[in-house]
């Protein structure tokens, strides 16, 4: 009887890895894509000290939370469409919808270059690829990348109400007196759980858990989730918990998507995987080509990698989707919010629309 004992404790970490742990079911409704360029808007830009068409040329890479029984986007938006990619500015503008497919966009951007101390930071190229996050306290955490065009930078605001929002500079601008702040970053996924049907950042051990980068995957840890330290090696290099698969759909990059997810089997990472060109391919998908992938992580150990979902679990499909700035093909997942009993996954579609796609697979979350 203590042998059976002792065995059963012993699969207890196995067989609660052999339930599927992914999030699954995701459909892309007819009305893809759900926002378009539209250059009826215009804003008074403080930097030109002229008017800007600011969603002129593309709207894209949106973030997304659930406030009020509504959902809220924050996407990116561009306005010269004769620059060409990664010349334009960026700026971040916030729509609501009651359906989570039909959006009403405000008038005017919520986040973009200022003559202000992050300037050098967020000027020219602007103000990129939202994530937001809602903390333990009600307010909002949004992670972007700042681009001046010479190096990006991982960079935080914050805000009580998604319109008002507060910068506060590159996370990563006080760790190690400052020995990554000139380092290309990108793309804060910050760990979160389902609470009360909305997805709350969580802390594990006393700490915000935040997956970055865009080659890799890393890891850095936060107390008020706005000073941040990323995890190094021994050495002092950068640790890299999740890397690419050469010959598979993500062997160029693996680049983390919408927050983070905290559940009983793990925490679930949906990335971004890109496809190399020439050697080292994967043939599942074609050369170049953006696709969602799932990891999964330890709960107590968030930098323990335990398990890959072998197969992407959306990519481009739809004309609009291998079309416009980048043709190779994008699916750029990057918000996620559980709304009216249904996952909603918004994504950029070839760096110009948004699109969505929607499970109702919920199970265990």
């Amino acid at each position: 009887m203590l042998r059976q004992i002792y065995i059963l404790f012993l699969l207890l970490p196995l067989m609660s890895l052999s339930q599927d742990p992914w999030l699954k079911g995701f459909e892309k409704p007819a009305e893809n894509p759900i926002m378009q360029a539209d250059d009826q808007y215009e804003f008074f830009c403080p930097i030109q000290q002229d008017s800007v068409k600011w969603q002129q040329a593309d709207v894209f890479n949106p973030g997304a939370v659930v406030r009020n029984d509504t959902v809220f986007m924050l996407f990116r938006a561009e306005d010269d469409p004769e620059a060409i990619l990664g010349g334009r500015t960026s700026r971040i503008g916030l729509a609501y919808s009651t359906d989570g497919i039909n959006f009403t966009k405000y008038p005017e951007p919520v986040l973009y270059p200022e003559k202000d101390e992050f300037r050098k930071w967020d000027h020219p190229g602007g103000i990129e690829d939202p994530r937001v996050v809602e903390l333990e306290n009600g307010e909002y955490l949004m992670l972007y990348t700042s681009w001046n065009q010479d190096t990006a930078r991982l960079s935080v605001a914050t805000s009580p109400d998604l319109k008002n929002w507060k910068k506060h500079g590159p996370t990563f601008q006080s760790a190690y007196n400052g020995k990554f702040l000139d380092t290309w970053s990108k793309s804060g996924s910050v760990v979160t759980e389902v609470r009360d049907g909305r997805l709350i950042a969580k802390k594990i051990n006393g700490l915000y858990h935040m997956y970055w980068g865009e080659l890799f995957v890393n890891l850095a840890t936060s107390e008020d989730g706005i000073n941040w330290t990323p995890m190094v090696e021994e050495d002092g290099t950068l640790l890299k918990v999740f890397k690419p698969t050469l010959n598979d759909f993500d062997s160029h990059l693996v680049e983390p998507g919408p927050p983070a997810l905290y559940t009983d089997n793990g925490i679930i990472l949906l990335y971004n995987g890109k496809n190399l060109s020439g050697e080292g391919a994967g043939s599942v998908v074609p050369e170049g080509t953006y696709c969602g992938g799932q990891v999964l992580f330890n709960k107590e150990n968030p930098e323990e990698m335990m398990k890959r979902l072998e197969k992407p679990f959306i990519c481009p499909s739809l004309p609009h989707e291998i079309t416009g700035q980048y043709k190779a093909g994008t699916t750029f997942i990057e918000g996620l919010v559980l709304y009216q009993g249904k996952w909603f996954l918004y994504y950029g579609t070839a760096d110009s629309m948004v699109g969505v796609a929607v499970s109702e697979q919920t199970e265990g979350l």
